[in-house]
């Protein structure tokens, strides 16, 4: 019924780029490598929750998911590794502690979330050094080669470079310049459809090309691809976006969203492989990156409970076909094996984990 909603424009831009999509698809033909990041756009502070209530979310997270991460291994043996993308502007040093016990545990990593309105340029890069300011001081962010922080991003309300018509919750057109500059080296904000905010891009890693100082900068992209690599601009890393069999009218948007009412299946594991967003030339090494809402009691019962095991156990079917090897992955970790890859890496992804950008300090 949320598609119905949409423009009939719109809804046709991203259908036609995941149409295109399809031409894209390479199947490698022997064993390919699923690199599976769960990246959480967590907010303790959801739905205006008082600071005690979203120190018990935050709480629950770090006592619930070691005992859920027991009980799930890869194709190598290691757990899996969750992803929270901290909103800044909820910022408590008591709920990033708690974080920082599941990092240290090898089971967890932390990156930055954004919600902002009616912004500018200038104050959105206070924004952001203070808030790599503040992870630092809780050993939360890598490093690259020169020393200097780094960090993934998703954009609050998916209004990334001020996409949304209205021009609400952003502000800022040239926000991916200023994203690079204080050190973020990926988006992973899409997709978001069906709201208005989906570029027509989809199921890809690319680079944002032209003006990036414009609004929707990230609309026309180049695809990431062995041999080339941009290292004055961030990049964006899409999860899966596909029409696929189900819903009421027998056909539902596949958006990689995993929520209490909408768990994980065999049959949704199955389409965000189908989708195949991979880097071009090295097509044997999937990049499936899903996401959810993790900090609001509902979708913690479910994310910690039968909808977590369920996740794990659609995923252990899809590594048993006996040619398909799991990889638990973090943004971070996700980030590095595109990069290697475009780098003419290949082979085992996971010797390429922190091929560019180091654990953070506090999981060392």
């Amino acid at each position: 019924m949320l598609a119905l909603a949409l423009s009939g424009r719109h809804l046709g831009r991203w259908l036609v780029g995941w149409v295109r999509s399809l031409a894209d698809r390479v199947d490698p033909g022997g064993p390919r490598h699923v690199l599976f990041a769960l990246c959480d756009h967590f907010e303790p502070l959801w739905a205006h929750a008082d600071a005690s209530t979203g120190l018990a979310r935050v709480e629950r997270w770090r006592r619930a998911y070691p005992d859920l991460a027991r009980a799930h291994r890869d194709t190598g043996g290691r757990p899996p590794r969750h992803s929270f993308f901290f909103p800044l502007e909820q910022y408590r040093p008591e709920y990033l502690e708690e974080l920082a016990e599941l990092a240290a545990a090898g089971l967890a990593e932390v990156e930055i979330h954004l919600h902002h309105d009616h912004d500018d340029a200038t104050h959105l890069r206070r924004t952001l050094e203070h808030g790599v300011a503040d992870l630092c001081r809780h050993g939360l962010l890598g490093r690259d080669a020169d020393g200097r922080a780094r960090y993934g991003f998703i954009h609050g309300d998916w209004s990334l470079a001020n996409c949304r018509r209205d021009g609400r919750h952003c502000g800022v057109d040239a926000e991916l310049p200023v994203l690079f500059e204080t050190g973020c080296y990926a988006d992973f904000t899409f997709p978001s459809a069906p709201d208005q905010t989906q570029p027509a891009i989809v199921d890809s890693i690319y680079w944002p090309t032209g003006d990036l100082r414009r609004a929707r900068s990230h609309e026309r992209g180049q695809r990431a691809r062995v041999g080339v690599v941009q290292n004055d601009r961030i990049l964006c890393m899409q999860g899966p976006l596909a029409l696929a069999s189900g819903g009421r009218f027998g056909l539902r948007i596949e958006n990689g969203a995993l929520t209490a009412r909408d768990p994980a299946t065999a049959m949704r594991v199955r389409s965000w492989v189908a989708q195949c967003i991979h880097v071009d030339g090295r097509p044997e090494w999937i990049f499936m990156k899903v996401h959810t809402h993790g900090a609001p009691e509902a979708q913690a019962d479910a994310l910690l409970g039968s909808g977590g095991h369920a996740l794990h156990q659609a995923l252990g079917m899809l590594a048993g076909d006996g040619r398909t090897l799991l990889h638990y992955v973090t943004a971070r970790e996700l980030f590095n094996v595109a990069l290697a890859a475009m780098h003419g890496r290949s082979g085992d992804p996971t010797s390429y984990l922190d091929f560019s950008i180091t654990p953070p300090p506090v999981t060392t």
